[in-house]
């Protein structure tokens, strides 16, 4: 039988402290000097004990692959001679390609075929834009996918959509949304080739008081399932975890996710398609949306739709004021990023259109709006780490220093909040400590008043899964 723990002198609310006792994977009592009854006990001194933090938007093989990738991008690579010498320098992987993420087109402009066979003339290489919607692929990688030149077409081929060609119908290696093609082909091809590692990232997780996640990745591939399964029953990815992908096999499925892709939106009626089937499924909508134009389209279709509880929209990078009411109205949560202002604000100030600026990223509108706010990573986008995130959210400080809208700032304790919303309603009531709930909770080394104040993940000092401890400070 699992052993039970006990938690002494934490502050179970603000200001009140108690002991929490854990039997199994669930809270089993909570009060004032409860009796030992044999079980390990933590002297919490005062420090807050909560629920364990939810990231409700991430892409958790993306961020361990990531590990293994070269960095193309800001701040590491800023010029063409440093994408060259971190494209040369790079170890392929098991497979023999060279993997490079965060791509910015500062850099050395687009990329495409022609580009990367100068930089990576001798492997297969791809290279991932850093806002991870494209993928940029040398002739290698093509003839290594059986794909360089071949119509693309049947099944397996079926939503290539993004597959840019030139004038002449060649194509020019850089492939739009299409994460889960590419998978399923390297799959196809390379069938010894080894998932990466979900360890590393389960650990981080945890350190952070990460307890459960959300992976937002639209379509992942069966052996992407498997390989996520896998990692989640062998406790090496021990966080809980809800897709809202088409096909969740293992997990929960939580809300359909639909991209309105912001290099090719859907016509009216094909995303209004896409919306019915995902009602004929019973499920929520979450709807990517990262330009204005994507946003008012969704609303749009949302509106003749009908819009149900549970429905979300991702991002909302761009939200002028009548979309925010209109969010409003349909009751629809909002699923934020804020480090992404702290990794790319420079970006999006400069380089969004000037009716645009005043609208980007909102936080504190949403809330005065009475539209929900989720807090996400979008990780390996974003931070994967939730405090980076709350930081961000207090600040909206840019890498430059400036500030993207300091009205749409808000408290730590708000975006706190947004982490500790139930997974199926981000932005809703924070989860609360209670009797028969799981014990997934977290442990800061003080008050929350005083972690607040300075928030970082460094005040965790104990995570735990089920009962289980993931994660425990030295």
């Amino acid at each position: 039988m699992r052993p039970g723990l006990l938690l002494r002198a934490v502050e179970v609310r603000p200001g009140v402290p108690g002991d929490v006792r854990v039997a199994g994977p669930v809270i089993a009592e909570i009060g004032p000097a409860l009796a030992g009854r044999g079980e390990r006990e933590v002297r919490g001194a005062g420090g807050a004990l909560l629920p364990g933090l939810h990231d409700h938007h991430c892409h958790l093989l993306a961020t361990a692959a990531a590990a293994g990738s070269v960095p193309c991008g800001p701040p590491g690579v800023t010029t063409a001679a440093g994408l060259a010498a971190a494209l040369r320098a790079a170890v392929p992987d098991s497979g023999g390609w060279v993997r490079g993420v965060g791509y910015d087109e500062a850099v050395a402009g687009p990329l495409d075929r022609a580009a990367l066979d100068r930089l990576v003339p001798d492997a297969p290489a791809r290279v991932q834009h850093r806002s991870g919607a494209l993928w940029m692929l040398n002739t290698r990688a093509l003839e290594a996918l059986g794909v360089d030149d071949a119509p693309l077409d049947g099944a397996a081929d079926a939503r290539l959509d993004g597959a840019e060609r030139d004038a002449s119908g060649r194509l020019t290696g850089r492939f739009w949304r299409l994460d889960g093609w590419l998978q399923r082909r390297l799959a196809a091809r390379e069938p010894a080739r080894a998932a990466p590692d979900l360890a590393p990232v389960g650990r981080m997780l945890a350190r952070y008081g990460v307890t459960g996640v959300t992976d937002a990745t639209p379509d992942l591939p069966a052996r992407s399932l498997d390989a996520l399964a896998a990692a989640r029953r062998s406790g090496a990815l021990p966080q809980r975890i809800l897709l809202l992908g088409a096909d969740p096999g293992f997990f929960p499925a939580g809300p359909r996710k639909i991209v309105l892709a912001d290099h090719d939106l859907p016509a009216f009626d094909r995303l209004r398609a896409a919306v019915a089937a995902a009602r004929r499924a019973g499920r929520p909508l979450a709807l990517h949306c990262v330009t204005r134009e994507a946003l008012l389209l969704a609303l749009a279709v949302l509106d003749e739709a009908g819009p149900r509880p549970g429905d979300r929209i991702e991002h909302a990078a761009v939200a002028p004021p009548e979309a925010v009411q209109a969010m409003a109205r349909a009751g629809l949560a909002v699923v934020t990023q804020p480090s992404l202002l702290a990794r790319r604000g420079d970006d999006y100030l400069d380089r969004a259109e000037a009716d645009d600026v005043p609208f980007l990223w909102r936080y504190r509108s949403f809330l005065d709006a009475g539209v929900p706010v989720g807090g996400s990573s979008d990780a390996p986008y974003g931070d994967l780490d939730p405090w980076a995130s709350i930081v961000a959210a207090t600040s909206r400080t840019t890498p430059s220093g400036r500030v993207a809208g300091p009205g749409e700032r808000v408290s730590a304790g708000q975006a706190l909040a947004g982490y500790l919303s139930d997974p199926w309603s981000p932005g809703g009531p924070p989860r609360e400590l209670a009797v028969g709930r799981p014990a997934d909770l977290v442990l800061l080394r003080d008050p929350l008043a005083q972690a607040l104040a300075e928030p970082g993940h460094d005040r965790v000092r104990l995570t735990l899964i089920g009962g289980i401890p993931a994660y425990e400070a030295g």
